[in-house]
């Protein structure tokens, strides 16, 4: 019996991948549906080992999925509903042409709803897996809290990222589980330890909002995004909660219910709302006490036995909890100038209070005449009135302090004082190609000394030219004492050969001419030093590199490739960081030496 042939691209990679267009054949779904559909479950687009053969032979590129995923698509619930949002549409449209608007009504009023539950439990199984991949939802819900109505994002959505974003910020301020904060360009960096995992998520600035054109950003994809991440960070907020035997949902402020979603139309009013909202303490479960603190890290055997590990892991869990009561009984004032929301965020994670001026703000809780006020945050050159009982500090050293896990010195923040450089806490210490500025090597090394507090550059010159004077001094002396010391022997010599001609009298001339050449011969002379090529060591070093390179298996090639590219990458930025840093202290050097002429300038006129 003749075996039947087998069909070109129907096994290996031609019957792996499916094109984007073959997709929405077999699952019967628009374009949109489709990308909605694929955000919610998680499945994107693949890329072959070999395009040709993944695309059935054909030319170009295109869009491949797994066939696999698509399959897995075909039996999935949420796509009778999409059919079925798809079929009240038409109907709202049809209704619509015909002017029928009791029709309209109905519709919207029995328009299904989407639930996406399952997809989440699905797609994290257990609560440490949402935790671990909780970075992109915070700071994509915090970034729609700031949005106001717009066409493509619907307005209820907004509203519960609000109320969601300030829920999390309570949970983090109870746990105490902030660790490292940093300000940027783009906005506040925030890292925190929730069950072990680390969480770090962006908060943009509030500023006044700039809409965007079409093309710029497509919010139909992001508010789809959001539409999964708002679910996902509601189970994480109750289980949150749930943990730290708090009552949910929380009561907020009046500003986060729907009712008064139309009241709070201005954007100041609704920062002051949030940030009031998160100065007030949560209210707990009945009979619940607040959360323990974690015991003491217990010392097990270990197969290395490496002390120094079990050191810095006592070390780090002591500094953590100096941590959390940083601000222990500490009371704050918030001058109006001030950015409140992220110092109010810091200061209760870590058991201080804060309040501000109650005319100006809603939510405070004491007023600027309190005795009891240590600190007062203040980001101005001066102020007419002062109390004796409290220190005046700017800003950043709340940040500072919370880095460095101790209260810092006050006397490089006081108000009107030149600030030190904001340094970033996010620096990963286990890579060795990382850039590391001036300022936190003088932090690291205390002996070295940053560009800016060296010598000038015409004292260095004279330092220069006098170690270059007193080095070719030294050279002269050895040389001349090298010279007295040949001098001296080749004497000697010369009188031991006249010793031994007198005594040797009877001796052949011959005889004696030989030996006076042998003892000339014997005679000692200045060596000369082997110099070798500057180059030749470093070329020898690269021949022997290649070939350890050649070396390498092929299965393993490709990997070493990108591994060498990544360096080089590293290497590169390094270099560019620096040279803007080089730029930029020479810049701030020509400015100083400006000022220092004008000054010299105006103390001239005045003397004349």
């Amino acid at each position: 019996m003749v075996a039947k042939k087998k069909k070109k691209f129907s096994s290996g990679e031609g019957a792996q991948f499916m094109t984007r267009k073959a997709a929405l054949k077999k699952l019967q779904l628009s374009l949109k549906d489709f990308r909605r559909i694929c955000i919610l479950k998680g499945i994107y687009p693949r890329e072959p080992r070999n395009r040709k053969r993944a695309q059935k032979g054909a030319g170009g590129i295109k869009t491949l999925y797994h066939t696999k995923d698509i399959k897995f698509l075909l039996h999935e619930p949420i796509l009778w509903k999409l059919r079925e949002l798809k079929v009240y549409q038409q109907k709202i449209r049809k209704a619509r042409a015909m002017n029928d608007y009791g029709k309209m009504r109905k519709y919207f009023r029995d328009y299904p709803q989407m639930n996406i539950d399952h997809i989440v439990k699905e797609r994290y199984p257990t609560f440490i897996d949402a935790l671990r991949d909780l970075d992109d939802c915070l700071t994509l819900c915090f970034l729609f809290s700031t949005f106001p109505s717009l066409n493509k994002v619907p307005r209820d959505q907004s509203l519960l990222c609000r109320r969601l974003s300030v829920e999390f910020m309570h949970a983090v301020i109870v746990a105490k589980a902030l660790r490292k904060v940093f300000i940027s360009v783009k906005g506040y960096y925030y890292q925190a330890e929730l069950e072990g995992q680390t969480v770090t998520w962006m908060v943009p600035h509030h500023f006044a909002f700039q809409p965007q054109s079409k093309d710029e950003v497509d919010f139909k994809i992001m508010s789809t995004f959001v539409e999964f991440y708002i679910t996902m960070l509601g189970f994480v907020n109750f289980k949150l909660y749930n943990s730290l035997n708090l009552v949910y949902p929380p009561k907020l402020t009046a500003g986060f219910s729907s009712k008064s979603d139309k009241e709070l139309v201005d954007e100041q009013a609704y920062v002051a709302e949030r940030i009031a909202a998160m100065n007030l303490s949560v209210a707990r479960i009945k009979g619940a006490n607040e959360a323990e603190e974690l015991p003491e890290i217990d010392i097990f055997e270990t197969e290395d036995q490496d002390p120094q590990k079990l050191e810095e892991a006592k070390l780090e869990a002591e500094k953590v909890k100096k941590l959390k009561t940083l601000f222990k009984g500490l009371k704050f004032f918030l001058n109006r100038e001030v950015p409140r929301e992220p110092l109010v965020f810091l200061i209760r994670c870590f058991g201080g209070e804060a309040s501000w001026d109650r005319d100006h703000f809603v939510g405070a809780t004491f007023d600027e005449s309190d005795e009891s006020i240590s600190y007062q945050i203040v980001d101005r050159p001066s102020m007419d009135k002062q109390f004796l009982s409290r220190y005046y500090v700017q800003p950043q050293w709340v940040f500072d302090s919370v880095n460095a896990r101790t209260l810092l010195p006050i006397n490089k923040y006081l108000m009107g004082a030149v600030l030190p450089p904001h340094l970033s806490p996010f620096v990963d210490k286990t890579k060795d190609q990382v850039y590391i500025p001036p300022e936190q090597r003088a932090l690291n090394d205390p002996e070295y000394k940053p560009p800016g507090e060296e010598d000038s550059d015409e004292e260095i010159e004279e330092a220069s030219d006098e170690d270059k004077d007193n080095q070719d001094e030294g050279d002269d002396t050895d040389d001349n004492a090298e010279d007295a010391l040949t001098k001296q022997y080749q004497d000697e010599l010369a009188q031991e050969s006249n010793s031994d001609v007198d005594s040797n009298d009877d001796m052949d001339d011959d005889k004696k001419k030989l030996a006076k050449e042998k003892k000339k011969n014997m005679g000692v002379k200045t060596g000369v030093p082997h110099k070798e090529h500057p180059y030749q060591k470093e070329i020898e070093d690269k021949q022997a590199f290649k070939l350890r390179e050649r070396l390498v298996r092929k299965k393993h090639r490709n990997l070493y490739k990108s591994m060498k590219a990544g360096a080089e990458a590293r290497k590169k930025e390094i270099w560019l960081l620096r040279k803007k840093r080089r730029l930029h202290d020479e810049k701030a050097k020509e400015e100083k030496k400006v000022e220092k002429r004008k000054e010299k300038m105006q103390a001239l006129e005045t003397s004349m």
